[in-house]
């Protein structure tokens, strides 16, 4: 009986993955980058050096709130892992080599849709009793639309999601890399993983933010770097990867899905890594102050982090697939096993232990961002301390759980919790896209005329009833 029921809800799970994934989020997540693209004037291209000067700028740590690097290396956190790795090799074997190019093109439109969302995270923010910020969907939802019950329905999928299944599953990933390649039990790893996170999330966002703001250049720039060793040995191959690339992507080069294969590929496995849309990366963008002090800084911040996982970090994925020609003789290899493949045949039997240190670093700072989004959640949800707590505690048990059992039902049911995330943040963004394009062109204009952007809220009639108890208007403060 138990079986059975186990059974018809997996099929229910896995039929509402197949129409979330498959059918209405690629296209909608499309349109929404596509319009923001255009009604934006194309910003993430015109200004885009603009962008990499508010993250390199972004290090010094204000009174209040985050820094706009910390808030950046903990997006990054969330959204590096092993899909950038594991993701693009499945996407390369089930579309081709065309479904990089996809990948890009997706990466660029989510660009403008990170940027608007985490414009609008900014505007609406609040400020806790410790002098922190916080913020996210559910709270434009409630102050911007006037619909709190849809910040209650978003919150509830964010914390299903991010809070509870997708750490479970990171952990595990972390168990089985470190078993396979040192023979360590699980056991141990378990309690391993879970001291080192109680440790980090009993200290709050602040915590969350410090750590990763230490872990992700490090992680990012050993493993580029990797990449780069195997491009540069394989030089005289990167003409014709970059060929085999733009031929499948247009169905030229016919030997893995044609080019609706590729764009299917190369489209899911973009959205799925850099969470444009989504509403994820915006609860950690509204706890930045920005420097400058504007909400569009933190949206040019978080545009950059797009770009730098799917363009930068999926690339190098690929690229190591690609050049190392592993394609020809994989063996069925799929996942991480073809990216280890590539790197064992090109740099020795020690990369395979590189890529397990590389797979702990990048799944252990997506526990603790995916937890940092939770949070906020928790706490728009409720005050309570004594909740917050029980929280943290429910996250260490996922946590312990996933690191010694693989539970495949718990990340679909986590696909579903955010795919719906997804559609619910999206008509969102769009409903209050007035709002970010005000906030943005008060930000160029001001840019335009050589003066350091800052926000007056008062400049914006729409703004003024919705933001009577939030932090930009300085003449009332909100204690949330």
């Amino acid at each position: 009986m138990i079986e059975t029921i186990t059974a018809a809800l997996n099929s229910a799970i896995n039929f509402a993955n197949g129409v979330l994934w498959g059918k209405v989020l690629i296209y909608v997540l499309v349109t929404a980058g596509v319009l923001f693209t255009v009604r934006l004037g194309f910003i993430q291209l015109r200004l885009f050096g603009h962008g990499v000067r508010l993250v390199r700028d972004g290090r010094e740590n204000p009174a209040d709130g985050l820094s706009s690097f910390q808030v950046f290396c903990t997006s990054m956190a969330a959204r590096v892992g092993t899909g950038n790795m594991a993701g693009v090799a499945v996407a390369i074997t089930v579309g081709g080599a065309g479904s990089i190019f996809w990948m890009w093109l997706i990466a660029l439109l989510g660009m403008a849709t990170a940027f608007v969302e985490s414009t609008l995270a900014q505007v609406y923010k609040v400020r806790r009793e410790d002098g922190q910020y916080i913020g996210g969907p559910a709270y434009y939802m409630e102050q911007g639309l006037g619909r709190r019950w849809m910040g209650i329905l978003f919150s509830i999928l964010l914390i299903i999601a991010f809070g509870f299944a997708f750490n479970s599953v990171q952990a595990n990933t972390i168990a089985d890399a470190l078993n396979n390649s040192f023979g360590i039990d699980k056991n141990i790893i378990a309690v391993v993983i879970v001291a080192l996170t109680a440790y980090v999330i009993m200290g709050g966002l602040k915590k969350v933010a410090s750590v990763s703001e230490k872990i992700v250049p490090v992680m990012a720039l050993l493993y580029l770097g990797l990449a780069v060793i195997v491009i540069v040995m394989n030089l005289s191959e990167v003409p014709a990867a970059f060929a085999l690339i733009f031929n499948s992507a247009f169905g030229l080069d016919q030997a893995a899905g044609g080019m609706m294969g590729a764009v299917m590929a190369g489209v899911a496995r973009g959205l799925f890594s850099n969470e444009a849309g989504m509403g994820s990366a915006a609860n950690i963008a509204a706890s930045a102050t920005p420097n400058p002090n504007h909400p569009a800084s933190q949206g040019f911040v978080q545009m950059i982090g797009v770009f730098v996982d799917t363009l930068v970090i999926c690339t190098a994925s690929a690229a190591i697939i690609l050049v190392s020609g592993v394609l020809d003789a994989s063996e069925g290899q799929k996942g991480i096993g073809l990216l280890q493949l590539a790197l064992t045949n090109e740099l020795g039997g020690w990369a395979s232990y590189f890529l397990a240190a590389a797979i702990l670093l990048f799944c252990f700072s997506s526990i603790i961002a995916n937890y940092s989004y939770a949070e906020s959640n928790i706490l728009f949800l409720s005050k309570n301390k004594t909740v917050l707590l029980v929280f943290r505690l429910l996250v260490l048990a996922m946590v312990l759980v996933g690191s010694v059992a693989s539970l495949s039902m718990v990340w679909n049911f986590a696909d579903v919790s955010m795919g719906l995330m997804a559609l619910v943040n999206i008509v969102a963004i769009v409903a209050l896209s007035k709002v970010a394009y005000a906030v943005i062109e008060d930000y160029e204009v001001q840019l335009k005329a050589g003066k350091t952007p800052e926000f007056d809220a008062h400049k914006i009639e729409s703004l003024k009833e919705q933001l009577a108890c939030n932090t930009w208007l300085k003449s009332k403060k909100h204690k949330a």
